[in-house]
C-alpha cells in the first residue's frame, strides 16, 4: 500500500476532475491517481460514487479504514480546510462567498460547454457559441488586478477555469471560434493560467489527443469546420 493518504479517482477528460488536481498540486499535497472508463464503471467504483461521477477523493484514514468523498467542490473545500500549503480561499467571508459564486458560474460554462463541442449542425453550434460569449463577457467585466481571477493569489477560481481554457486550446487548434477576440481581460488570463505548473500537470500529455478522439466520436461539427 502506498504512504499516500490521498487517491483522486480521475477520468482523463474530466474538467471537474482538474480542479482537484490544481487544488492538490498548488497545495503541495502527495496524491495518487486512479483512472476509471465511465462507458464501462467497474463495480468498485460504483460502489462509492453515489452519482457514478468522477472525481472522487478517497481518503485513508489513521485506522485504515477509507472515505469516499464526491463532487468537485465539496473535495476542493475539503482540501482548503484540511491541507497545509498556500490558501485558496480568500479568508474575507464576503470575499469567499463570492468566490464561490463563480465557481458555480464556472460550472455553468461548462454546461454550455457541452452543448458547444458535441453540436452536430451549425446552427447549435452557433446558438452554443454566442451562449459562451455571453457568459465569457460577464467575466470579463469581472476581472480587474491580474495576474488572477482576484489579483496576485491564486484561488480556487483560477483552478475552476484553467480546464475550461484549456478545451480551446485544442478547439483553436481545429478551428478557431473566435469566442475571445474582444475579451482582452479574458484572454490575459486564459494565458497566464496556461502557463501555470499545476494547471499543466492537472492532465496527462496525450489530453488533446484524446479530446480529438472524443470530438470525433460525437460527430462534432467543430470537427467539419477545419480547413
Amino acid at each position: 500500500m502506498s504512504d499516500n493518504k490521498l487517491t483522486l479517482v480521475s477520468h482523463h477528460l474530466c474538467p471537474y476532475v482538474q480542479r482537484a488536481a490544481i487544488a492538490l498540486i498548488e497545495k503541495g499535497v502527495p496524491f495518487e491517481r486512479r483512472y476509471v472508463d465511465l462507458s464501462a464503471k467497474p463495480d468498485w467504483f460504483l460502489a462509492i460514487s453515489p452519482l457514478g461521477k468522477v472525481p472522487l477523493l478517497v481518503v485513508r484514514q489513521e485506522d485504515e479504514t477509507e472515505a469516499a468523498l464526491f463532487e468537485s467542490a465539496v473535495i476542493c473545500e475539503y482540501l482548503e480546510e484540511t491541507q497545509p500549503g498556500v490558501p485558496l480561499h480568500p479568508a474575507d467571508p464576503l470575499t469567499r462567498a463570492r468566490h464561490r459564486g463563480w465557481i458555480e458560474f464556472g460550472s455553468s460554462i461548462l454546461s454550455d460547454l457541452w452543448g458547444f463541442e458535441t453540436a452536430k449542425d451549425a446552427v447549435t453550434y452557433q446558438t452554443k457559441r454566442q451562449m459562451l460569449i455571453e457568459k465569457f463577457r460577464r467575466v470579463e467585466a469581472e476581472l480587474g488586478a491580474r495576474p488572477f481571477f482576484a489579483g496576485p493569489a491564486f484561488s480556487l477560481v483560477d483552478a475552476v477555469f484553467a480546464p475550461v481554457f484549456r478545451y480551446f486550446d485544442v478547439f483553436d487548434a481545429i478551428a478557431p471560434s473566435g469566442i475571445f477576440e474582444d475579451l482582452p481581460r479574458v484572454t490575459e488570463w486564459r494565458k497566464t493560467l496556461a502557463g501555470r505548473q499545476s494547471v499543466k500537470e492537472a492532465v496527462m500529455e496525450d489530453y488533446a489527443d484524446r479530446l480529438k478522439v472524443f470530438l470525433k466520436n460525437h460527430d462534432a461539427w467543430i470537427l467539419k469546420l477545419a480547413g
